[in-house]
């Protein structure tokens, strides 16, 4: 979503990068720069006018480190001053009560329904008991898909079709949620269209009747300004507690994370960054200010790899490269635990300066043609790839709708892998990286016919005491 603002941020540093000192004259250009690209990225005006003149009095301030570059030190500022815009530290949910009520409310269209079942899942995997209420009345089709959601994600979902009032849904599915002794309350609710006034009179009632310890708005980050307004709005009449913004990994400009917390007051408490049940992440402002500017988030990286990568499947791999049994079965299993990271792309933009390869300079898509290729071998192939011959390999690549010499490259490759890592500093260092060795490139490197350099010197002296 950060896109197009991260770039044009990145591309007004390299400018200062030349520079020997920080002066009033170089300072001012690079303000008015980042001024438009905040602008360009649908910041409110008021607060990007502010946010330039905060960070410009601080260039030129005694705060400057005098040790560092004049990009170094603009970064630094510009990045504690994004974190102190988003809210400096992230904000949990208030878990009070028996059960916690969490009702989502926001305009028709924000991804309500959808957000519903993926917080659900998110307090599943924390170990609570949670229930969703079907509150939007008005439209069959979200009973439906909260349902399917429930179904899906293994949680409860309380629903009346015959019930004309949301207020006496909710007050019923309470009731029930303390019977059942559910921790928390996920309570969806039709979305407006704008600021409806009825509509917004019937959130009223509900929240006095359920008493609801978060009111959560669920907005469409690519509102843009819009969303500013609109949160406003919400948090006069219902008293918000939270933001979760929607749709972060679309084309969205992103101005809205930066403008809500700073008009409302309230603090975006989760982001929405794909479609998947897992795609809802805390929101972290010092972490998504270093993304913005190009230093990666290692340390989001770590935290859903230690969630997703099962210890004992890593530990079963440590001992298979010790005894230099790791098979193609293995690689694979490999291959998909980075697809549950999000991918490479993904886990290339989480690592400082992993956005320029994530463009380019990686082939990301090696790793479907990869999955591919394995999956089309049998069990006995995988296990013992040394048997695939010439028909066996023809077979693959038919399998897998690739190339023949790609399959061959694969094969090679891992047979080249396999070498190496019996060496023991390479182990170790396989062992660092989380039980993943690196697979060496696919393209070039090794001359036709599959034999390295050393086994075409031979070749070539061979055939040299022959004319002998």
């Amino acid at each position: 979503m950060f896109d197009t603002l991260s770039d044009k941020l990145q591309g007004v540093f390299k400018k200062l990068r030349g520079q020997a000192i920080l002066t009033e004259a170089n300072i001012t250009e690079v303000m008015r720069e980042i001024r438009l690209a905040l602008l360009e990225a649908d910041v409110n005006y008021e607060i990007a006018k502010e946010f330039v003149e905060s960070v410009k009095k601080d260039c030129l301030g005694h705060e400057v480190v005098k040790s560092v570059t004049p990009g170094q030190q603009v970064i630094k500022i510009v990045n504690d001053k994004l974190a102190e815009l988003m809210g400096t530290d992230e904000v949990g949910f208030d878990t009070s009560g028996s059960p916690s009520i969490f009702m989502l409310v926001g305009l028709h269209g924000s991804g309500k329904t959808t957000t519903a079942g993926k917080l659900a899942a998110h307090f599943k995997k924390k170990g609570k008991k949670v229930m969703l209420v079907a509150g939007d009345i008005y439209r069959p089709a979200a009973i439906d898909q909260l349902e399917f959601l429930g179904n899906e994600i293994g949680v409860p979902v309380y629903s009346d079709r015959l019930q004309p009032r949301v207020d006496i849904i909710a007050s019923d599915a309470k009731a029930k949620a303390k019977f059942d002794g559910i921790d928390i309350l996920i309570l969806d609710t039709a979305g407006r269209f704008q600021i409806d006034t009825e509509m917004v009179q019937e959130l009223i009632t509900i929240s006095q009747t359920v008493l609801p310890v978060e009111t959560l708005l669920v907005a469409d980050s690519a509102l843009g300004q819009e969303a500013v307004a609109v949160s406003e709005s919400f948090h006069k009449d219902l008293g918000l507690t939270g933001i979760i913004l929607t749709k972060l990994d679309g084309d969205a400009r992103g101005g809205a994370a930066l403008s809500i917390r700073k008009v409302t007051g309230c603090p975006v408490k989760m982001v929405g960054v794909g479609e998947k049940i897992e795609d809802l992440e805390v929101f972290y402002p010092e972490r998504m200010a270093s993304r913005i500017l190009g230093m990666g988030d290692v340390v989001s990286l770590v935290e859903k790899a230690t969630e997703e990568i099962d210890a004992e499947d890593a530990e079963k791999l440590e001992k298979k490269l010790k005894s230099n049994k790791f098979d193609l079965n293995d690689f694979l299993s490999q291959l998909r635990q980075m697809k549950k990271l999000g991918g490479m792309e993904k886990i290339l933009k989480m690592l400082p300066g992993g956005k320029a390869l994530s463009k380019g300079n990686a082939d990301t898509k090696q790793f479907v043609s990869l999955e591919a290729i394995i999956c089309s071998m049998t069990l006995k192939e995988r296990a013992n790839p040394e048997i695939i011959d010439f028909a066996r390999r023809r077979r693959v690549a038919r399998g897998a709708g690739v190339a023949l010499q790609q399959v061959s490259g694969l094969l090679k490759q891992f047979a080249m892998m396999k070498k190496v890592m019996k060496k023991p500093s390479i182990m170790n260092n396989a062992m660092a990286g989380m039980g993943m060795p690196s697979m060496p490139s696919m393209g070039g490197g090794m001359p036709a016919g599959g034999r390295g350099p050393r086994a075409q010197k031979k070749k070539q002296k061979r055939k040299k005491n022959k004319k002998r």
